[in-house]
């Protein structure tokens, strides 16, 4: 089970690190002009950057449940996954965020996306602390 857990984890991982790339702002070429005329990304772009932050060590988290069988182990390595996925959720939401307009791609697909893939990193790493916890075979 914990196979199916942390291959799952690293999958989300690999779509919180990607996805942003597709759903950003920059990627449909739109960006902030400012009064001498040079461009800089929104900030829906940067959420995207750091979300890179939080997925490469999720992605370890997921590699090491699929390896590791010690009870101890597996316990701090789902508190770690909710915590990340805690990360995940909150850099396109509160710490850094998405663009104002509701129509653009960010909004309507990177930020839904993002809380989406947390949310699923969440569950199943409070389903690897229950079975970890509740299990009396791992070390």
């Amino acid at each position: 089970m914990y196979k199916v857990l942390g291959i799952g984890l690293v999958a989300l991982a690999a779509f919180a690190a990607v996805f942003p790339m597709f759903s950003d702002c920059q990627s449909q070429g739109l960006a902030i002009t400012l009064a001498n005329g040079k461009t800089i990304a929104m900030k829906c772009h940067w959420s995207g950057i750091a979300e890179i932050a939080a997925a490469a060590p999720l992605a370890v988290v997921g590699v090491m449940m699929t390896l590791n069988r010690r009870k101890t182990t597996l316990m701090q390595l789902s508190g770690l996954g909710v915590v990340l996925g805690a990360v995940i959720i909150a850099l396109p939401t509160f710490l850094i965020g998405v663009c104002q307009n509701p129509t653009m791609t960010c909004v309507t697909l990177e930020r839904p996306g993002l809380i989406t893939a947390g949310s699923l990193v969440i569950a199943a790493s409070l389903v690897g602390l229950v079975l970890a916890a509740r299990s009396n075979k791992l070390e």
